[in-house]
């Protein structure tokens, strides 16, 4: 059975970090581009991150760039997202999913989300 399952969220500090799992079943991660997104009650999901499966590029929606890391460890058929200096606006469920490609998008499977919330 196909299956995405994030996991790493939790309640955080502003200016916090928190790292994002994304592991995979059903099929190896490292053949798929795996994409990073968010969605905050009464919003849009919104892109996040995306890292490829062919060389490795990454990407970044312009409001984290320089805070987020995205990574693979490919043994572990698992895809991290590195968040520092964490704002409250970035609270919302972080969501990770497959596609064949970060530029074409199509994503196919999806993660259940996990929440992610940015408070003093």
């Amino acid at each position: 059975q196909l299956q995405l399952v994030e996991s790493g969220g939790g309640l955080v500090q502003p200016g916090g970090s928190l790292r994002l799992s994304c592991g995979a079943s059903g099929f190896t991660l490292d053949n798929y581009a795996i994409g990073w997104f968010r969605q905050a009650p009464g919003k849009e999901r919104e892109g996040v991150s995306c890292i490829s499966s062919s060389d490795g590029s990454t990407y970044y929606t312009d409001s984290v760039k320089g805070r987020f890391t995205i990574s693979r460890d490919n043994a572990k058929n698992t895809v991290y997202l590195q968040m520092n200096s964490l704002k409250p606006e970035e609270t919302a469920v972080y969501y990770c999913a497959r596609s064949s490609s970060c530029r074409r998008g199509g994503y196919d499977y999806w993660g259940q989300g996990t929440q992610v919330t940015v408070s003093s």
